[in-house]
């Protein structure tokens, strides 16, 4: 999408895999709601986070896939569409997501700003958050036991000609084969999944339940009602890094925690450029908002181009 062979893709999001991706492309990536669209076919993370969603070269673009996507009878998104949509809003600005990033990353936020408030939004600080570190606690707590239930089932489920019909299975051919398929890094990951009690943990739902709460009902939902305010905003994520296989990559942080520990949905749309790479603005609200957040989304993009 991003080098103009595409119009729309689709991608899959747990924790920013659409919406980062997306803004260091320059294109428009909509994480919608959790429980919108069907999950069939895709190999799973965490049932809690896991959906589909489209990257598109603009944001009716988005709305449109997003109405294929839902099937008959759903929304017909790209109707929502309105110029006029920031007119009078009040726009949440998340400020401790704003002060992670480098100076080329903040001169292209202060832009976007400058064009949301050109068209008619009221921008309010919010300067205190949900406890992050706590919600981002739960979320990996929450994967490690769902990723080993779903990928099992999913496994499972596979032709007989499929060897590996567990995530122990996996992580025993990569062993095996660990020169071919593993020459950089390990399966930490899949080794602490495969140590936990996966879906027959008695902890998971009460785990679930409290991620959603603090990320959603006292995260999302709190701060717009406490500030009046009808979405969230913020930058996505920084500009594109080069992959260090020995320093660690140079990622400077995302704002994408919240909206998928919610399950909320999550819009961004491009906002410009930093040392001369895309970044993009984020659109966060409420359960089911996609029809506003793209509208919103689709009058800053129409500012922006003019």
């Amino acid at each position: 999408v991003g080098s103009g062979l595409v119009d729309i893709a689709i991608g899959t999001e747990t924790d920013g895999s659409i919406t980062c991706p997306a803004a260091m492309c320059g294109v428009v990536g909509l994480k919608p709601t959790v429980g919108l669209l069907s999950c069939d076919g895709i190999v799973p993370i965490s049932e809690s986070q896991d959906t589909p969603g489209p990257m598109t070269r603009t944001v009716r673009l988005a709305a449109v896939a997003l109405s294929a996507m839902a099937g008959e009878g759903s929304t017909h998104y790209e109707d929502s569409l309105d110029l006029g949509a920031l007119e009078g809003l009040r726009l949440g600005v998340l400020t401790p997501l704003c002060g992670m990033y480098d100076d080329s990353v903040s001169a292209a936020f202060a832009a976007a700003r400058r064009t949301l408030e050109q068209a008619g939004a009221v921008l309010v600080e919010i300067d205190e958050l949900p406890d992050l570190r706590r919600i981002s606690q739960l979320e990996w707590e929450i994967l490690l036991r769902e990723f080993k239930r779903d990928l099992n089932v999913y496994l499972s489920g596979r032709p007989p000609s499929v060897t590996t019909r567990t995530l122990a299975d996996i992580i025993a051919y990569n062993k095996s084969h660990a020169s071919v398929v593993m020459p950089h890094f390990g399966q930490d990951i899949f080794e602490k999944s495969e140590g936990t009690k996966g879906g027959e943990d008695p902890e998971l739902p009460g785990l679930v339940a409290e991620a959603r709460r603090l990320a959603g009902r006292e995260g999302i939902d709190r701060l717009l009602d406490e500030h009046q305010c009808v979405a969230l905003i913020a930058p996505t994520t920084g500009r594109a890094f080069p992959v260090n296989l020995e320093g660690g990559d140079e990622f400077q942080g995302a704002c994408t925690t919240l909206p998928a520990v919610s399950g909320y949905p999550h819009l961004t749309v491009p906002m410009g450029r930093a040392d001369g790479l895309p970044v993009g603005l984020s659109f966060m609200g409420p359960q089911f908002s996609e029809a506003r957040l793209l509208s919103m989304g689709y009058a800053f993009e129409q500012k922006r181009m003019k």
